[in-house]
């Protein structure tokens, strides 16, 4: 037998963070590119864009900064309150991860 949770963060509206906008903002920090990054999580882009603006809403802050085509041909970059959501979502996660596995092991081991 083993664990399995999920974990979000929700404000008066719903759920506003988990794991796939966490997924996300991760991929969009690796790859500089919210399209490159719902490639790689095999959702569409519009889904992907939805998500990330559903939480920006939600939370009252931006969290990927936009830059539209051109010679350049734009690009994502996370905010510093992006920067820090995943931080401090990742953290949490961990912290809550271990706590939860010894309260498993404590009840069903």
């Amino acid at each position: 037998m083993k664990l399995r949770y999920k974990l979000w963060l929700e404000v008066d509206e719903g759920k506003a963070f988990g794991t796939g906008p966490y997924e996300i903002l991760k991929h969009v920090e690796v790859f500089g590119s919210l399209n490159k990054a719902a490639k790689e999580l095999n959702i569409s882009y519009s889904k992907a864009w939805k998500i990330i603006n559903m939480v920006e809403e939600r939370l009252g802050m931006a969290l990927i900064h936009r830059e539209t085509g051109g010679m350049s041909g734009g690009g994502s970059y996370l905010t510093e309150e992006g920067k820090n959501m995943l931080r401090k979502y990742s953290s949490f996660m961990e912290e809550a991860d271990q706590a939860l596995q010894q309260l498993f092991a404590k009840h069903f081991s």
